[in-house]
């Protein structure tokens, strides 16, 4: 009470060095900083420039005078969202996040980490960070724990030290489960790779790579075929550099074909996430874009126009379109929110017996997985050259790739299937720590009865009689199962470091970021209280 009062005096005699009008009571500058910690958020969460709490200071001034009310637009004009005021209440948001986040750390059973390595608009290499926790009711928090920009290199030992220091602020590696990654070259290489050095490190929990990259996936053979050159070389005429107008004359000449697309996609790269997509609307235009690319294009496009004759082009252009359909169909499942480990072992699994159905499909000449190759082949059936078994090798390919890039997942396949199962599970091929457990478990008349699965049904397990496989469900409810946080993050971090506000530093970039993706309230009333003298706007 005493301090209170003592805080109350300071801002008294704070005011009394200024004129008469600007004194304002102690009540009203809380109020006053209030409402600016209040408008900071409401931007930070719309990613918007530090500098447009001016433009929101002065229509809610406006917006006051407009109705008359000149108590409150004096009251407006106390609040303080200047540039640098508004960068100081960020950062002191993002620090209360952040002391929220190391005690949900501190007190929680387990945690995973998942990690990726983006380059932004401006050439620099961002490491984000999330953590997701998990406390002794199996309830799950997401945050991000920290956002590394990596100046120089981003080598596997780079990554590691970036990822080790992050880890170590919020008390290690001790409680975490696994980490999820993109699986890219710096973190599987051989010797310097980022899960090399955290073997080296004492680091022993599993390496999950849950991203999957189409041109990863498809190997080699999808970014050398002949078919997606030519759709980049076409995509590009067309609708790359300065051709707006030979653009516009392509969208009205589909028009007047009746086509059922309007348009080419506009990068004239093919961004390999959404590879389906514009495969799907570039085979559907392969009657029309040879007519349009000799009637409308003024360059010499013979080659290109040749090429949609060839039944082997053709062939090939529509088997990579439903290749890369089926593949954005799994990447699509696989980085949907709240995915846990277990969601990403069915997924990808699933999509294994997938492909060895596709194999067996092509080789008995049967392609009614294959839409595009099935439709094709009715409209091409007087003619040779159109043979899809050659194909078959392709899915061979990504069946090892699957093979090779998910081994962790089949270390984890007898824990996962009983975490999905435990009530079916095969008591022999269990670790003998939880046999005896189970045996009781699948004996007991309220939990056999149940419908529930997975986490839910683990829930219900009472710790007291069952301690290992309830430790075992919270260990696999607390392991991500996707990198659609970090996905995700990259979007909004590309919107924040835009063109107005490319200057931050790593720091307010790093705050802001936090602040636009928390999940956690923000508790501005004692915030304003640590204040030593809340300021208002003269």
């Amino acid at each position: 009470m005493a301090k209170h009062v003592s805080k109350k005096r300071k801002i008294k005699e704070e005011n009394n060095r200024f004129p008469e009008h600007w004194e304002v009571d102690y009540t009203e500058q809380l109020s006053s900083a209030a409402a600016s910690y209040a408008v900071t958020l409401q931007l930070a969460k719309a990613k918007k420039p530090y500098s447009d709490g001016d433009l929101v200071k002065k229509c809610a001034i406006e917006m006051a005078r407009a109705f008359g009310d000149e108590n409150m637009v004096k009251n407006f004009e106390t609040v303080s969202l200047s540039h640098q005021t508004v960068a100081q209440r960020i950062e002191d948001m993002s620090n209360q996040v952040c002391e929220k986040l190391l005690y949900n750390v501190k007190k929680c059973r387990y945690f995973s980490l998942s990690l990726a390595e983006i380059t932004d608009q401006t050439d620099t290499s961002q490491l984000l960070i999330f953590i997701r926790t998990v406390e002794e009711d199996f309830s799950v928090k997401e945050e991000l724990l920290s956002l590394v920009s990596l100046h120089d290199t981003t080598k596997g030992t780079d990554i590691f030290e970036a990822l080790q220091k992050s880890v170590s602020e919020y008390g290690g590696f001790e409680k975490c489960t696994c980490i999820a990654t993109d699986g890219g070259r710096a973190v599987i290489g051989s010797e310097f790779g980022l899960s090399d050095l955290l073997k080296k490190s004492g680091v022993t929990c599993p390496m999950i790579h849950c991203v999957i990259r189409q041109e990863s996936l498809c190997g080699k053979w999808v970014k050398q075929a002949e078919a997606v050159k030519v759709v980049v070389k076409v995509t590009s005429l067309i609708c790359g550099g300065n051709k707006s107008l030979l653009n516009s004359k392509f969208h009205s000449f589909l028009e007047e074909m009746q086509s059922v697309y309007g348009d080419l996609p506009l990068d004239s790269e093919i961004h390999w996430l959404s590879a389906g997509k514009v495969l799907i609307k570039f085979f559907a235009l392969r009657k029309e874009i040879p007519v349009f690319l000799k009637e409308q294009v003024k360059t010499d496009t013979t080659e290109l126009e040749e090429r949609f004759l060839s039944p082997q082009f053709l062939a090939e252009l529509a088997f990579l379109t439903d290749t890369t359909t089926h593949l954005n169909e799994l990447n699509l499942k696989l980085q949907s929110k709240n995915n846990t480990i277990s969601d990403l072992f069915g997924c990808v699994n699933g999509f294994r017996r997938k492909l060895k159905l596709f194999k067996v499909g092509l080789e008995k000449g049967d392609l009614i997985h294959f839409p595009s190759c099935k439709e094709l082949e009715k409209e091409m059936e007087n003619f040779e050259g159109v043979n899809f078994l050659e194909f078959s090798s392709n899915v061979d390919a990504m069946v090892k790739e699957f093979d090779n890039r998910f081994t962790e997942l089949e270390l984890l396949k007898n824990t996962l299937m009983l975490f999905n199962n435990p009530l079916g599970s095969v008591l022999e091929n269990q670790s003998s720590k939880i046999q005896l457990e189970l045996c009781d478990l699948q004996a007991d008349p309220f939990l056999a009865g149940r419908r529930e699965i997975g986490q839910d049904f683990f829930k219900l397990i009472p710790e007291n009689r069952f301690p290992h496989l309830r430790d075992l469900g919270l260990k696999i409810v607390s392991m991500f199962g996707s990198m659609y946080l970090c996905e995700s993050a990259f979007s909004t971090m590309k919107s924040i470091k835009s063109q107005y506000l490319c200057s931050l530093t790593d720091e307010a970039l790093t705050r802001s970021l936090r602040l636009a993706l928390t999940e956690e309230s923000v508790d501005i009333g004692p915030l304003v209280q640590k204040m030593e003298g809340p300021q208002f706007s003269h």
